[in-house]
């Protein structure tokens, strides 16, 4: 921003040549007026704010985790995906710039109105369908010739994915994603008319050493019931609200309750050379730092948690608690 402010000696000269006549102070103040105004493309508005979009990102990024997990099991390869970009434009420039031939997955989204668009890149698609016969994922483009077998399997992979999108929407609303439509054509599809606003999900994905972009394409009928749920404020709010389940409490407590954990009483110890356990024999004495007048400490796992005095009951070594110990404690004691 510092190039838009003017020095003292840019401001004289401005000053100077209105006084002398040089430059005309109404059309000085035309030109700043003009520059106001900022050319708005209907074709291109934007429906969703930017703090909707964010939620949408957030969505789509679980969806992403979901996804890699999802298909780096089902491949039994690497798989990275990631949200590249989330941009609202037209339906028919989001038509243009993805390839003619493709892998296009249609699929609803019940309750939600209309349908939600997965596009695979060839490149992606063919990587998984290699995999899934055995391949090592290597990519070989020929989406206009599918065959039936790769046509079943390729769209049952995705269709099966649906479910991580049904999760990753879990917070917002309950969907039920079922696949309804498997197409490699975009000259075939038409979801919305092509100057309906849409908004595109474009994510990252690396399978094996091909990568290559999935898009979701979900047009604006579809989010438009669930608009006020993609705020800040209903998200902080669905946080508040959600209680406690007391049965979940109560079976969760329960189970807590049978945990077994190791306790053990530390008698004291001591450092000694190498050289002396060597040399030792039956008989001898070790000397140990615990005090016999002063209480042990009673481990729970590898934590200090008690003070304890030995002793017995039954003919069985024993502790009895004295004291618990609590934190600051034991920072004090270290």
């Amino acid at each position: 921003m510092a190039e838009d402010i003017l020095s003292q000696s840019e401001i004289d000269s401005l000053l100077s040549a209105i006084s002398t006549g040089e430059m005309d102070a109404e059309e000085l103040r035309n030109d700043i007026e003009k520059k106001r105004v900022r050319v708005y493309d209907f074709k291109r508005a934007l429906r969703f704010s930017k703090d909707q979009i964010r939620s949408l990102a957030r969505i789509h990024e679980n969806f992403a985790r979901l996804l890699t997990t999802y298909f780096s099991a089902q491949l039994r390869a690497y798989v990275n995906i990631s949200v590249a970009s989330v941009d609202q434009l037209p339906y028919e420039e989001f038509i243009r710039s993805i390839p003619s031939m493709t892998i296009l997955n249609m699929f609803s989204v019940q309750p939600l109105e209309s349908r939600i668009l997965l596009e695979a890149n060839p490149n992606i698609a063919y990587a998984m369908l290699d995999r899934v016969l055995g391949g090592r994922g290597e990519s070989v483009s020929k989406v206009e010739n599918l065959t039936e077998i790769e046509t079943t399997l390729m769209s049952k992979l995705f269709e099966r994915a649906l479910g991580n999108y049904q999760e990753a929407w879990g917070s917002i609303v309950e969907i039920d994603p079922v696949l309804e439509e498997f197409e490699v054509n975009t000259q075939f599809l038409q979801m919305v008319s092509p100057n309906e606003t849409v908004v595109v999900v474009s994510l990252n994905t690396t399978i094996g050493e091909t990568s290559g972009m999935l898009n979701i394409c979900i047009p604006q009928v579809v989010l438009e019931p669930i608009v006020p749920n993609l705020s800040v404020h209903y998200w902080m709010q669905q946080k508040q609200l959600k209680e406690r389940d007391p049965k979940e409490y109560q079976a969760l407590t329960k189970t807590v309750e049978k945990t077994k954990v190791d306790v053990s009483a530390e008698l004291g110890n001591t450092d000694i050379s190498i050289d002396e356990f060597l040399h030792l024999k039956k008989g001898d004495t070790i000397q140990l730092n615990q005090p016999v007048d002063k209480p042990l400490q009673l481990k729970v796992g590898r934590e200090d948690k008690f003070l304890v005095q030995p002793g017995k009951v039954k003919n069985k070594i024993a502790v009895q608690v004295l004291e618990t110990l609590e934190r600051e404690d034991k920072e004090d004691e270290g």
